[in-house]
């Protein structure tokens, strides 16, 4: 284990953990700070390829805003606080409303930064199980839940995720999704411009379906044009036309589906020329796309967060993962395919009734997916008096306030709570209303493995493992967020998962070592599963090689539902679909935007990042909807949904459809008191003009609808906006 003690110029090897690419790095060390990462030209996998938010991470963690200590709450303001104040005023108050209203009155928001740590999602989830609590809620109900609950139905387990076979593919068809700036949803593919650049080189197809010619759409073969929030009629018209041509693979339905007559029966009534008044997209070019995905040697349809968010997108991936495997391009070299971890998870997951949880809200009698509720009821479920309302709430990981729809409404929920306590490694506006906000060490502060997806499913283009030790000692009072949790197990009284032994074994540990043993922790774990200790993986920084995806081996044995057979009508979806109505026409379309420089609402406190130029998102608008509405570039606009209006600057933009605009998502950080960058940018929060509560999200999924939202625009109603507008919403001013 390395020294953290001040040391001469040197070199380490490690890997991002911002996103799914998990680019392999190295950072040069000088008297203890970081003075520069670069990609790492010797890794297996990514072989020297990152994008600029990781080579330039460490600007962000070594911020004058880190938080350096406990911080708590008082009548004068915020004040430092000793963890051990920290420990007790947390322990004992989630003691007490247990006693008095029972455990499901504590709650926890689990955001994505938990999700690119192996360890942090595991206390944080043995932390609530210790409680008795069912009710976490997860950031996942924003971007990706549909995928989980349409796979629990469709092959028996939410991770059972099949990705793309992008070295061999010769058709892959995109919906919704960005990689070349996004990276690959769910999968790791480092470097995503060569690769799809290779599949066209090779001969193959490449073919964007969006509703704006985004920067993936551009090095493709081919775009085509969407008009958002109708992807729901482009998959029923393309498994329509997939139907009527016999276009299935007779072997594989008969041999590995369940249900493809009721599939047929559903899809019967959407053909090209119906679903086409929806989407835009001329039967023709359905048809011809169709044809060169049957005619393809391997093909696959892949989708991401422009579908997932659209509000049918749980629809919306059955039909996808139900074409796929029709076709015979499931489980199949060049189409899609089913990775495996270092062990069965999904069997591992279904017998141990792990993220298969049976549950129902409270609130909207919502399904829980992957045994979380729907971040869109979070808002209700602490304003709703009754047994199981919420009055104490954990966020770990994750600034709901600016990622969830409708944060005014959460805001006035947050600020009634008894308890609200943020696990962070910097003051956002969540932990800005915070009673505790807990300091935590940052990726390179802490060993890893890779995240769950990689390591239990084994979700890479291509596979390895690969272990980091940490590169950087904790500042001031920083610790881990699983050294966190077992302080809090041990102060609430209540043991992980329940297990007051294992807690007793952990606290231990944390006696002798001074924090919880991560690293031996995940050493078990790699030796449990056969791979050997964490030791030995780290003499490989450039990461291990796994076993090649094998073809073929998930439809022979792996499938976890009650028959082994791929269930493509599930009866939830088919009643679902049956309720399918036309979307609403004569509105403009809002989608989201994402950029290069930034992740989610992370980086806008890095001044690389929002400089002079970039102090604010701008609304992105199509030249003939501006001259529709004598709009001219850098005018400002009022954006109204039907929960608020937003007032911010348009600007001119061809790639976009006419009747789309496109409002990039994660700013609006004025109300963040520690941080000093971000909350003196104008921009303005997206998220606060979509629609919160169970009518505003998916039945099946739990899905907010955070994309293809009818929004009006118009010219701002009264004066231009001052030199120091703040870009904060002005639904008074402008109703």
């Amino acid at each position: 284990m390395m020294s953290h003690e001040a040391s001469p110029m040197s070199r380490h090897y490690t890997f991002c953990r911002i996103c799914e690419s998990l680019c392999g790095l190295e950072v040069e060390i000088d008297q203890g700070e970081v003075v520069a990462i670069r990609p790492d030209r010797q890794h297996i996998a990514t072989e020297g390829f990152a994008c600029v938010k990781g080579i330039k991470q460490q600007r962000m963690y070594s911020s004058p805003d880190r938080l350096m200590h406990p911080l708590r709450r008082t009548p004068a303001g915020t004040e430092r606080a000793t963890w051990e104040e920290a420990n007790h005023g947390i322990g004992s108050k989630v003691r007490q409303l247990i006693d008095d209203h029972g455990p499901n009155s504590i709650g926890m928001y689990v955001g994505t930064a938990a999700g690119f740590s192996l360890l942090h999602p595991i206390f944080a989830q043995g932390f609530m199980e210790g409680i008795g609590s069912r009710n976490i809620f997860s950031s996942a109900t924003q971007d990706c839940s549909n995928k989980f609950a349409a796979a629990s139905a469709v092959y028996g387990f939410p991770f059972t995720q099949p990705m793309p076979d992008l070295d061999r593919t010769e058709c892959l068809i995109i919906v919704g999704g960005n990689p070349v700036v996004s990276k690959w949803s769910f999968g790791q593919v480092p470097n995503p411009t060569k690769t799809l650049k290779q599949i066209a080189k090779r001969g193959g197809q490449v073919i964007v379906v969006d509703p704006r010619r985004t920067e993936t759409a551009k090095i493709a073969t081919d775009y085509v044009p969407i008009r958002p929030g109708t992807d729901i009629w482009f998959y029923l018209g393309f498994a329509n036309e997939i139907c009527t041509r016999e276009g299935w693979d007779s072997q594989r339905v008969d041999n590995t589906i369940t249900g493809f007559e009721d599939f047929q029966d559903a899809v019967a009534p959407y053909s090209p020329e119906r679903c086409a008044e929806h989407t835009g997209i001329s039967a023709a070019d359905l048809r011809t796309l169709v044809t060169t995905y049957l005619t393809a040697n391997g093909a696959a349809l892949y989708c991401s967060t422009g579908v997932n968010m659209g509000g049918h997108g749980a629809l919306c991936f059955w039909l996808q993962e139900s074409i796929n495997a029709i076709t015979g391009n499931l489980d199949r070299a060049g189409g899609t395919l089913v990775p495996e971890g270092v062990f069965d998870f999904a069997r591992f997951g279904k017998r141990a009734n792990l993220f298969v949880k049976d549950e129902r809200s409270r609130i909207g009698d919502l399904p829980s997916i992957n045994d979380a509720f729907p971040g869109g009821i979070l808002a209700d479920e602490i304003l709703t008096p009754g047994p199981g309302q919420i009055r104490a709430l954990f966020v770990t990981g994750g600034n709901p306030l600016l990622t969830m729809a409708n944060g005014e409404r959460l805001r006035e929920a947050f600020e009634s709570l008894e308890l609200l306590v943020i696990l962070d490694i910097f003051e956002n506006e969540t932990a800005s209303l915070a009673h505790w906000v807990l300091p935590c060490t940052s990726p390179l502060q802490r060993p890893d493995l890779p995240f769950a997806f990689p390591l239990f499913m084994g979700m890479q283009k291509r596979p390895y493992l690969q272990a980091t030790e940490a590169i950087l000692p904790p500042q001031g009072e920083q610790r881990s967020e699983a050294t966190i949790y077992h302080d809090l197990m041990v102060a609430s009284g209540v043991g992980i998962y329940g297990s007051r032994a294992a807690t007793w074994a952990l606290h231990q540990a944390r006696k002798w070592l001074g924090e919880v043993p991560q690293r031996g922790l995940m050493s078990g774990l790699l030796r449990i599963t056969g791979q050997g200790s964490f030791s030995n993986l780290a003499q490989h920084p450039h990461g291990r090689p796994r076993p090649d995806h094998r073809p073929g081996s998930f439809l022979d044995g792996r499938i976890v539902t009650e028959d082994g057979r791929v269930h493509v009508a599930p009866p939830a979806y088919l009643d679902e679909l049956s309720r399918l109505q036309a979307p609403q026409t004569g509105t403009l379309r809002l989608i989201t935007k994402r950029d290069l420089r930034t992740h989610n609402s992370w980086t806008h406190n890095l001044t690389d990042f929002v400089g002079p130029k970039r102090r604010t998102n701008l609304l992105y608008m199509h030249p003939d909807d501006a001259t529709e509405r004598q709009l001219e570039d850098g005018d400002l606009v009022d954006v109204r949904s039907s929960v608020n209006t937003l007032r911010l600057p348009v600007t001119l933009n061809a790639d976009l459809m006419p009747g789309v605009v496109a409002l990039p998502h994660g700013w609006g950080h004025q109300g963040a008191r520690g941080l000093s960058v971000a909350s003196k940018t104008e921009g303005v929060n997206v998220n606060l003009l979509a629609q919160d509560g169970p009518e505003g999200v998916c039945r099946l999924s739990g899905m907010a609808r955070l994309t293809g939202i009818p929004v009006t625009v118009q010219p701002a109603a009264g004066p231009k906006a001052p030199d120091n507008w703040s870009g904060r919403p002005e639904s008074s001013q402008a109703q």
